[in-house]
């Protein structure tokens, strides 16, 4: 970046992906400042969210995805240009959509992002707490609507130290479910969650899950149950009996959150904001790292395996 370009505020930083290569092809350059279109406000983004979806794109394992590309699925940023009466200048909004899946995303200074993918900040919460907010909770209550919950009802959300896993065990437990129940392979992470408050969470080190389940709620799937499986970070592939399935009327589905209509995105952060303004759920962040590590944040998050979300800052 010229003396001159920084002067006239034309250009950014990013962090892209040059070739989906792993955590080497992932390089800090200068790019132009994204011009604001219709329908598109113009954020400066201030922190973003690190995702599972980051490392497949960047590992070459999602085709739809074409390099060189800005990563960085959802994030949080202020307000420069474009949001009219509904997000005003120098408001503070969180976003997700197709940002570094198919187009450039949030790990750069500064990003045009669709209005019907804002939503805003509520006072009291952070930006780097906000930048891990969208996927997670989205994809959490989301599927919880799409599984038929409600108020008394059993939840196990596997992987309590996971974005999604916490988010659905937190909305659950908030929205009044009878279990909220996790678990989690590494006995850290269940002393973690014990002193965070999580006191249904299964230690797979100690005992096997359906044995976990078994003594929290007498009982497995429940007869007419749903099975909703929407993430792979500990592995593609797995086996069921479909017996299990037939004899309770029991189902079993994916979900993909982009595949979402506009009205369930807005049914959910309906759902989602008044928790947050009320301190009914609190979204967990295990550390933080600047733009220009990215690569060594990605690592972390995957080989690492925290507790909690990890955000860069920007």
């Amino acid at each position: 970046m010229t003396l001159e370009q920084k002067q006239r505020g034309t250009h950014m930083r990013a962090m892209r992906a040059e070739q989906f290569s792993g955590y080497e092809g992932l390089k800090l350059v200068d790019l132009p400042k994204p011009a604001v279109s219709d329908g598109r406000v113009l954020l400066r983004v201030t922190a973003a969210g690190v995702t599972p979806l980051d490392h497949t794109i960047l590992s070459g394992q999602l085709p739809l995805a074409k390099a060189p590309l800005v990563l960085g699925n959802e994030g949080a940023g202020i307000v420069e240009d474009g949001g009219g009466t509904d997000v005003p200048l120098g408001s503070r909004v969180m976003f997700t959509g197709p940002y570094g899946v198919f187009e450039d995303g949030a790990y750069s200074e500064w990003l045009a992002v669709r209005k019907e993918n804002l939503c805003l900040i509520s006072e009291g919460v952070d930006d780097v707490i906000a930048a891990g907010i969208p996927v997670a909770y989205l994809t959490a209550q989301m599927s919880l609507t799409l599984a038929g919950f409600q108020a008394g009802k059993t939840v196990l959300a596997p992987a309590i130290g996971g974005s999604v896993g916490n988010a659905v065990t937190q909305l659950a437990r908030a929205l009044g479910a009878k279990h909220a129940i996790s678990s989690t392979t590494n006995h850290a992470k269940a002393e973690q969650a014990k002193a965070l408050g999580f006191n249904e969470v299964i230690d797979m080190s100690f005992e096997k899950l359906a044995d976990g389940v078994r003594r929290i709620t007498g009982g497995a799937l429940a007869p007419g149950g749903s099975l909703t499986t929407l993430g792979y970070s500990a592995s593609r592939k797995a086996t069921i009996n479909v017996t299990d399935l037939i004899w309770k009327q029991a189902s079993i589905q994916s979900f993909m959150l982009f595949a979402q209509p506009q009205a369930a995105w807005v049914d959910a952060w309906n759902v989602i904001v008044p928790l947050l303004q009320s301190g009914a759920i609190k979204p967990i962040v295990a550390k933080t790292f600047p733009l220009a590590e990215a690569a060594d944040a990605l690592r972390y998050l995957v080989e690492g395996r925290p507790f909690g979300r990890v955000v860069l800052t920007i």
